[in-house]
């Protein structure tokens, strides 16, 4: 099984077989519009905007699990997106990423990567493994999705090779994301 055998919604509703991105490196993120994060969607656009011509495709699923960070409609976050960030990357239809209504992609992702703990360098860290260790003191060792931004990078097979939390150093995914690409 690989991320290829996996069909998601485009942000109009159509279904799309993640097969159709066969052969690329994939960065796949959950997303928010209101989040400390947020600012994020500059990183991912400077890096999509370097790497698409040599075989990167980052897929944006918008999901408001976290603080309802990812209100509006998915032409609302798209226009927010584009209009405010430049997001040329593909955008696809708001998702659960956690729970009974996780889509199956993520499923598999978190499957197939755990949560290694938030960087301890980023000054967001303690106030997400405050808020963490007060509401589930077994977080660390639960798979699911923490936060938005989460990322996770595909290599050309389809397979998942790495997870980076959204406190990881977007220098760190881009230089992940190029080694894939040689």
């Amino acid at each position: 099984m690989s991320v290829y055998d996996f069909k998601v919604k485009t942000m109009n509703g159509e279904e799309k077989s993640l097969s159709d991105y066969e052969g690329k490196v994939l960065l796949i993120t959950n997303t928010a519009t209101e989040c400390g994060f947020t600012p994020q969607y500059t990183d991912l656009q400077e890096i999509y905007s370097k790497y698409a011509d040599k075989g990167l495709e980052i897929l944006d699923f918008p999901c408001n699990q976290f603080g309802n960070q990812a209100p509006g409609e998915n032409d609302e976050i798209h226009t927010f997106c584009t209009g405010r960030f430049g997001v040329t990357f593909p955008q696809f239809s708001k998702i659960d990423v956690n729970g009974e209504n996780a889509i199956p992609l993520y499923q598999y992702l978190v499957k197939e990567k755990d949560f290694n703990g938030f960087d301890a360098g980023h000054n967001l860290t303690p106030i997400l493994e405050k808020k963490f260790d007060e509401s589930n003191p077994n977080y660390k060792n639960e798979p699911d999705i923490k936060w938005n931004f989460t990322k996770f990078l595909v290599d050309k097979n389809g397979n998942v090779v790495r997870r980076f939390e959204p406190t990881a150093d977007m220098k760190l995914v881009e230089e992940s994301i190029s080694e894939l690409l040689k």
